[in-house]
């Protein structure tokens, strides 16, 4: 039973809807359809959320990047592979396929591994959701967000975005961005917390790798911790959270990366960090 829980590797994972490549324990992952602004499809969402699924287990997986292709991050859901068959569904299904979406959020949030998004060009629809899902988030400043489902006769509440979004840029600009369905520009999202920093399109990636391989070098177990807090805090009261992230420490405390930390103080070294 051990080693079927600790060795799951993801290296070789070849998707058959979307690039992805791991390098130096870190994943990156690239939509794959450039010359339609890399819409999603049924199938891609289905393989998404089933390899975040998969990374809670991976050993060779400490890191992810979402990144760009071709200018662009993604366009959403593509209108004639999904949007188009969605109106002839039936109830039951079109609750299917909206409980799929979600799933990929779930995902992502519950993968245990930090994700950073490296947006250049459209990130709207569901990309501009997979952003919002993301831990980290770069871009340039010629990114477009915008969660555009009201000006397809949708409500703002997909995907999760009436719970996180606001978590992120507040409620009443959530709430703009969400009725309104309007592009976020690179400039104002930076300014509202949205982007964590923008980068020129020729430095993005790079900067979105250099962050990867920082959280990559550890402490990747107290990270996967600070992932979980992060997101199952937004349940909790105070006194709660409190006691939570107690517990959490006291988990962390007991690793071996604790203890490098220590000696490599004392010895007024940096740590290295190995993972247990």
């Amino acid at each position: 039973m051990t080693d079927l829980l600790t060795t799951t590797r993801m290296a070789d994972l070849s998707p058959e809807h979307f690039l992805w490549e791991v390098k130096d324990r870190i994943a990156v992952i690239r939509l794959n359809r450039p010359e339609r602004k890399n819409p999603l499809t049924f199938q891609s969402y289905a393989e998404l959320r089933d390899t975040f699924r998969a990374l809670v287990y991976a050993t060779d997986v400490d890191v992810v990047v979402f990144a760009s292709n071709g200018g662009n991050f993604c366009s959403g859901g593509d209108v004639h592979d999904i949007i188009g068959p969605l109106t002839r569904m039936s109830m039951k299904d079109l609750l299917a396929f909206t409980r799929m979406t979600g799933d990929l959020v779930k995902a992502m949030i519950g993968c245990g591994k930090p994700i950073i998004a490296a947006v250049d060009g459209v990130a709207v629809g569901a990309g501009a959701i997979v952003t919002m899902a993301s831990d980290l988030r770069l871009a340039t400043p010629r990114a477009k967000c915008a969660f555009l489902f009201t000006r397809v006769g949708l409500a703002g509440c997909d995907m999760g975005a009436c719970a996180m979004l606001p978590r992120i840029i507040g409620q009443g600009r959530a709430a703009e961005l969400l009725y309104t369905g309007r592009v976020m520009n690179a400039e104002e999202g930076e300014r509202w917390g949205y982007w964590n920093a923008l980068h020129e399109a020729d430095a993005l990636e790079a900067a979105a790798m250099d962050l990867a391989r920082k959280l990559a070098a550890g402490p990747v177990f107290a990270h996967g911790i600070t992932k979980t807090q992060l997101n199952q805090e937004w349940n909790m009261g105070l006194d709660q959270a409190i006691e939570a992230e107690a517990q959490a420490q006291a988990i962390c405390m007991q690793t071996q990366d604790f203890e490098r930390a220590y000696h490599a103080f004392v010895a007024k070294e940096q740590p290295v960090f190995a993972g247990d």
